[in-house]
């Protein structure tokens, strides 16, 4: 079987494939393929989160949470929780409600800014700073048996393709939203 761009469908034998057999059966005349792309996109991105990083739930720590305390320990400064935000694209409200967690937790603490008694700068506490040192090197080795089913030419090969189409969609996106 061949899709309508000219790919073959049917030596892929994933969930993906098969829903896009069934579209292409519905609908012959319409072009399935960026059902193969976005669709395996997803599918992974699902799976990936299924699995909830074994290593960070082990640490007591979602991903989002370690996204957090991962931002403050790679730009080596504190930061405020909208540059939080913006560095961990996540809503102002989701940090808000996971640095409140992680503040509880011992791992976060807040200063407040001098001039503005709004602005709350952020940074890790020693005991943030040897959870995140602590769990990075067993996390990274966790995604690397993740990926291990491809070889690193292939990985690499993934993920510049990947890093294209962020970059196009970061550029197309952030033009419609401005």
């Amino acid at each position: 079987m061949t899709a309508t761009n000219g790919g073959p469908t049917g030596t892929r034998q994933d969930t993906v494939a098969a829903v896009v057999r069934q579209w292409q059966s519905v609908h012959p005349d319409l072009d399935t393929a960026p059902m193969e792309i976005i669709g395996r996109i997803n599918r992974c991105a699902a799976l990936l989160q299924q699995a909830e990083d074994a290593p960070l739930r082990r640490a007591g720590l979602s991903r989002p949470e370690f996204d957090l305390l991962g931002a403050l320990r790679r730009t080596g400064h504190e930061l405020t929780p909208s540059e939080l935000a913006r560095e961990t694209f996540s809503s102002g409200a989701a940090v808000t409600k996971r640095l409140k967690l992680l503040t509880e937790r011992g791992l976060v603490e807040r200063r407040g800014d001098s001039r503005d008694r709004r602005v709350a700068h952020l940074r890790l506490t020693d005991a943030g700073r040897e959870l995140v040192d602590g769990t990075l090197p067993e996390q990274l080795d966790y995604e690397t048996a993740v990926l291990s089913g491809l070889d690193p030419h292939r990985q690499h090969e993934l993920a510049s393709l990947l890093g294209e189409l962020l970059s196009q969609l970061e550029g197309r996106l952030g033009a419609l939203r401005g």
